[in-house]
């Protein structure tokens, strides 16, 4: 009996030692992947992109100008030229965009097609600007968009909205971002000088900024 109980005993120890064995492996490798996660999550949070920022600081009027093709269509002729600056806010990013098309629209209505734009590459904490000018032949609108407009321009006072698509990709230190979709609007309100706020008219140039133009964008 004595010898069978400390067989009993030697085994019962050596099972409670692989436990204790297993156990500390356990908590190690837990140990390692907390620490894992922890300097991931700090790479991330150093090295993350932070959306780009955009401003309009100028805005011309060139052409704004209402045609009525017949009794039940409207034409509007636009060319107007916006300079859009895009602001890196990140210390450690840097930006690449491509694919960027832009375009002005009225009460959500596009009164252009849009315009290719060339690739930008951006530093950190840089700034880009862009002047494209947009415009082209004349673009169907509905009835109600051509008496806003009208009556905007007689007020010599109208709200466009500056659209840039395209795409961007982040490079972070280590992180290399894929592409990702880029939708920037500005709403842009201007006055209308004399020249460009008569319907079927042209001329004009640059104009005042009669609010502070407001951006969002998305990326």
């Amino acid at each position: 009996m004595d010898v069978s109980r400390k067989a009993r005993f030697c085994e019962a120890h050596h099972r409670a030692r692989r436990f204790r064995h297993l156990a500390t492996a356990a908590l190690a490798v837990a140990a390692l992947a907390a620490a894992a996660a922890a300097a991931a999550l700090v790479l991330y949070l150093v090295y993350r992109p932070v959306m780009p920022q955009a401003s309009v600081p100028r805005a011309a009027v060139y052409r704004l100008a209402l045609a009525n093709a017949s009794s039940s269509a409207h034409a509007l002729a636009a060319s107007v030229q916006f300079t859009l600056v895009l602001h890196n806010p990140s210390d450690r990013a840097s930006l690449l965009y491509d694919g960027l098309v832009a375009y002005a629209s009225y009460r959500g209505e596009p009164v252009m097609p849009p315009a290719p734009l060339p690739p930008v590459a951006q530093d950190r904490g840089a700034d880009v600007a862009m002047s494209p000018l947009l415009g082209g032949a004349a673009v169907p609108v509905s009835p109600d968009a051509a008496r806003a407009l009208a009556a905007d321009c007689a007020a010599r006072r109208v709200q466009l909205r500056l659209v840039v698509m395209g795409r961007v990709k982040y490079r972070s230190g280590p992180f290399r971002s894929g592409w990702r979709d880029l939708y920037v609007r500005c709403n842009v309100v201007v006055g209308l000088s004399t020249e460009a706020a008569v319907a079927g008219g042209g001329g004009g140039g640059d104009v005042p900024l009669l609010e502070y133009p407001r951006c969002a964008v998305d990326a």
